[in-house]
C-alpha cells in the first residue's frame, strides 16, 4: 500500500515529520559574535552538519560537512550509540550531537564511530586518531583536551590528537564509564556521563554497572538467522544498575563522591561551573525525596545544600540544579500549588506562572521557560513563553501567540519560534529585543494548513484542540455531525495541545479524510499546575477519564456525532486507546493502539515507580491500570470494539511483549482484533515506507470500524 510520491503521507514520512532541514541544537559564543547550530542541507536530507552564523555580518558558514568527512562512504553506528539515538528518539543522520570548549572556538562530535574536532573561527573540521566506535566525546573548557568513551572506557586526547589514554576502564562485562544507564537516559532527562571541571585539570565521571540488571533477549523473526541481542532492562520493582561517581584528575588520580547511595540511588543531575563546587541531584527509589549536594573534589565528601520531599514524587526540570554567579542555589520547586522559579531560598516567580526549565542564568536575571498559570489572567491554551526573571519582576522575550524556546549567552539570545498560523518555527538572533539576524531553515513546506480551534472542554476545563476538514463547510457549530477521531498522547510529560502549525499535520490529514479530530490534554499531562500532573498518582486510568469528558462537553458546541467515535495513540497514547476500548465501549467504538504499554509491571523503574509505586506492594494500582494482568484482560467491559495493535518488533522501550500478551488475552476472551507487527522497527518508525503506510492503514481502518 503506497501513494503518489508527493502525497501528504509520503511527504510526512519522506521529511520526518517535516523536521529535516530545520536549524537546531544552538551555542552561542561567551562573547556574543558566534552562534554554532546543526542543520541538514534540505528538507529530505537526514545528514545534518554544523554550522557557524556570525552575529555582526549574518553570514552563515559550513564547519563541518559529514559527507565530506567521510569522503562518500556510508555512516557506520556501533549498537552503543544506537541506543543512544533511540533513547533521544534520534531520527538523523551525520552531526547529530556536538560539544563545545567554554569560548566557543573548538568543536568536537562522533562521526560514524570516529572522533572530530572542527576549529568554529575559521571553519577547519579534522579527524583524531583514536580507538573506536566513540561516543560523546567533549572538549575540556579550554580546549586542550577531548574526552570521550569508547568500548566502556573514558578516554582522553589532546585537541591536536597527541597522548590519547584511558583515564577509567571497565573491570568487567557490564560496566560503563562516562555513559548515562538506560534510565538516565531514558526517563531522567540526563544524556551525559562525564563533565569537566572549570580549570579543565579533572572530570567528574559516572561509573554505571548494570550487571544487576534484568537481561530481556529482542529479536526479529523476520531473520532468524540472527542472534537475539540483549538489553539490559530495568522493569518496574526490579534492580536498577549501580551508579557511583568519581574525580578523575588528567594526571591519573582518581576519588570516589560519597553520598548515601543506598537511599538516594538516583544520579539525575550533575552541574559544574566556575560558580562553585560540583553540584548533584540524587534521588531516592520512591522519588519522594531528594538532595542537592555540593561536592569537594578533592576528597569526594559531599554536604547538602537543600533537600525536597513530596507526598506524590519530585518532578525533575531541565537546566537545574545550578549555581547562580553570585553562587546561590538555582532551582525549579512546586510551592504553594504553583511551579516556581526559587534562587537561594526566594521564589521568584508565582501561581500565574508555570516554570518548565531554566535556560540561562547570568549575573542580573535568569531566563527561563514557562507557560500559564493555575492564577494567569488568560489560559494561553498551548503557548509556552521565554520570560527573563530576576528579584524585580519579569518580562516576557517572546511576543506572539505560540511555542518559545531560547539559548542565551554573551548578551545574545537566539529565540526559537513556533506559531499556529505558520509551518515550522523561526530562528531569530537578539540582542537587547532587537533582531540581529535570522537562521535559515531548509523544511519543506508541509501544504497543510490545521483548520484547528484550541478550547477548553468539559467541567475542569480541560485543553483541547479541535479539528474539522479542510473542505467542511460553513459555522463548525451548525454543520452536519462528523465521526470523531481523539488523537490524544494523553500522558505524563506528552503535551499534544500546543499553539504550534507542525504539531496538528497528522491530525489534520486524518480530519481531511472525513472526521473531526479531537485532541485533548488532561489530567496527569504537563504545562498547568503540578496537582494537575500529579493527580493521576496510582491510577493511570483517570486519563481516560478526562479523555471522556472533554469529548462530551466540546459535543454540546461543535458537531461531533458521539455514535461514531474512535481513538488512536501511540505509546502512552496507544495504551490510552486500548484503554478506552477495553473499559468504555459504551463511548468509543474503534481503538488503534501503537506500541502500547498494556501490563505497567513490565515498564521500567524510574517512570512507573513514579505513579504506581512498588508493584510488590502496590499490586491493585498496577491491576487497575493496566490492560492485562496474569489472569488475562484487566475489568473488560462489553459490547466488544475492533481494536488494531501496532508494534515495532525492535522496540527496547515498550517491549512488544506488551502488545503479544494483549493479543494473547484478547484471543483468550474471544474478542477479535487486528495485530501489525513492524519488523526492525524500534519505538519510533522512522523508516520512510513503514511511516508512510502506516497512516494509509489505519484510515482503511478506521472507516472499516465505523462504517
Amino acid at each position: 500500500m503506497t501513494t503518489e510520491p508527493d502525497s501528504f503521507p509520503r511527504r510526512h514520512a519522506r521529511t520526518q515529520r517535516f523536521t529535516l532541514g530545520a536549524p537546531r541544537s544552538f551555542t552561542v559564543a561567551p562573547d556574543g559574535s558566534r552562534v554554532v547550530f546543526l542543520r541538514s542541507h534540505s528538507g529530505t536530507d537526514r545528514a545534518n552538519s554544523l554550522w557557524v552564523l556570525d552575529v555582526a555580518g549574518g553570514a552563515e558558514r559550513l564547519a563541518a560537512d559529514p559527507r565530506a568527512l567521510l569522503r562518500g562512504a556510508s555512516e557506520q553506528l556501533s549498537p552503543e550509540e544506537r541506543a543512544r539515538r533511540e533513547r533521544s528518539r534520534e531520527g538523523g543522520a551525520g552531526i547529530v550531537g556536538y560539544a563545545t570548549d567554554a569560548a566557543v572556538e573548538l568543536a568536537s562530535f562522533a562521526l560514524s564511530g570516529r572522533l572530530f574536532t572542527a576549529e568554529l573561527r575559521v571553519g577547519t573540521a579534522t579527524e583524531l586518531p583514536v580507538p573506536g566506535p566513540v561516543i560523546d566525546p567533549r572538549p575540556a573548557p579550554d580546549g586542550r583536551h577531548v574526552a570521550y568513551v569508547a568500548g566502556g572506557a573514558l578516554r582522553v586526547v589532546g585537541a591536536e590528537g597527541e597522548g590519547d589514554r584511558a583515564l577509567a576502564e571497565p573491570e568487567s562485562e557490564g560496566v560503563t564509564y562516562g555513559l548515562a544507564e538506560f534510565i538516565a537516559a531514558e526517563e531522567m532527562a540526563r544524556s551525559r556521563g562525564f563533565w569537566w571541571a572549570p580549570e579543565s585539570d579533572r572530570l567528574l565521571v559516572a561509573r554505571a554497572d548494570d550487571t544487576p540488571v534484568r537481561r530481556w533477549w529482542i529479536s526479529d523473526p523476520a531473520h532468524p538467522e540472527r542472534e537475539p541481542s540483549h538489553v539490559a532492562y530495568p522493569a518496574a520493582g526490579t534492580a536498577n544498575a549501580e551508579v557511583r561517581l568519581f574525580v578523575f584528575g588528567l594526571d591519573g588520580t582518581r576519588t570516589e563522591v560519597v553520598w548515601d547511595r543506598a537511599r538516594y540511588p538516583y544520579l539525575a543531575r550533575v552541574h559544574w561551573s566556575d560558580a562553585g563546587a560540583p553540584l548533584l541531584l540524587v534521588q531516592a527509589r520512591d522519588q519522594r525525596s531528594q538532595l542537592f549536594l555540593a561536592v569537594d573534589p578533592d576528597s569526594g565528601a559531599t554536604r547538602m545544600v537543600h533537600a525536597d520531599e513530596d507526598p506524590t514524587w519530585l518532578e525533575l526540570f531541565p537546566g537545574v540544579p545550578c549555581w547562580s554567579p553570585s553562587g546561590q542555589l538555582v532551582r525549579i520547586a512546586d510551592e504553594g500549588g504553583a511551579r516556581v522559579l526559587t534562587v537561594g531560598e526566594r521564589p521568584l516567580t508565582g501561581a500565574p506562572l508555570h516554570v518548565r526549565a531554566v535556560l540561562d542564568v547570568a549575573a542580573g536575571d535568569v531566563l527561563v521557560s514557562a507557560s500559564a498559570g493555575e492564577e494567569a489572567q488568560a489560559p494561553e491554551i498551548g503557548e509556552v513563553h521565554v520570560y527573563r526573571v530576576n528579584e524585580l519582576g519579569l518580562e516576557r522575550v517572546s511576543q506572539e501567540p505560540g511555542v518559545h524556546s531560547a539559548v542565551r549567552a554573551g548578551g545574545v539570545t537566539v529565540l526559537v519560534s513556533a506559531a499556529l498560523d505558520r509551518p515550522g518555527a523561526r530562528v531569530q538572533v537578539l540582542r537587547d529585543g532587537k533582531r540581529l539576524a535570522t537562521v535559515m531553515s531548509y523544511t519543506e513546506d508541509p501544504g497543510l494548513s490545521p483548520r484547528v480551534t484550541l478550547t477548553q472542554g468539559g467541567a475542569r476545563q480541560i485543553p483541547c484542540a479541535v479539528l474539522m476538514p479542510t473542505d467542511y463547510p460553513g459555522d463548525t457549530a451548525g454543520g452536519a455531525p462528523l465521526p470523531v477521531l481523539l488523537d490524544p498522547y494523553g500522558g505524563p510529560h506528552g503535551p499534544r495541545v500546543v499553539a504550534a502549525h507542525n504539531a496538528y499535520l497528522t491530525s489534520q490529514w486524518f480530519a481531511d479524510q472525513g472526521f473531526a479530530v479531537v485532541v485533548a490534554d488532561g489530567r496527569g499531562t504537563p504545562w498547568r499546575s503540578p496537582a494537575w500532573e500529579k493527580a493521576v498518582h496510582r491510577d493511570f486510568t483517570l486519563t481516560l477519564d478526562d479523555q471522556i469528558e472533554a469529548l462530551q462537553g466540546l459535543a454540546e458546541r461543535y458537531p461531533l456525532d458521539l455514535s461514531r467515535v474512535a481513538i488512536r495513540g501511540w505509546s502512552y497514547g496507544g495504551y490510552l486507546a486500548a484503554l478506552a476500548v477495553l473499559r468504555r465501549p459504551d463511548v468509543f467504538h474503534a481503538g488503534i493502539a501503537g506500541a502500547p504499554v498494556t501490563d505497567w509491571r513490565l515498564y521500567d523503574t524510574h517512570y512507573t515507580e513514579r505513579y504506581l509505586g512498588d508493584p510488590a506492594t502496590d499490586a491493585a494500582a498496577y491491576a487497575k491500570s493496566s490492560l492485562v494482568t496474569d489472569d488475562g484482560l484487566s475489568a473488560p467491559a462489553d459490547p466488544h470494539r475492533p481494536l488494531m495493535i501496532v508494534h515495532g518488533l525492535a522496540d527496547d522501550n515498550v517491549v512488544v511483549a506488551h502488545s503479544l500478551r494483549l493479543s494473547s488475552a484478547l484471543l483468550a476472551a474471544g474478542r477479535p482484533h487486528e495485530v501489525l507487527p513492524l519488523s526492525g522497527v524500534t519505538h519510533f518508525t522512522p523508516q520512510e515506507q513503514i511511516a508512510e503506510n502506516l497512516l494509509l492503514l489505519q484510515v482503511d481502518f478506521l472507516k472499516r470500524s465505523l462504517a
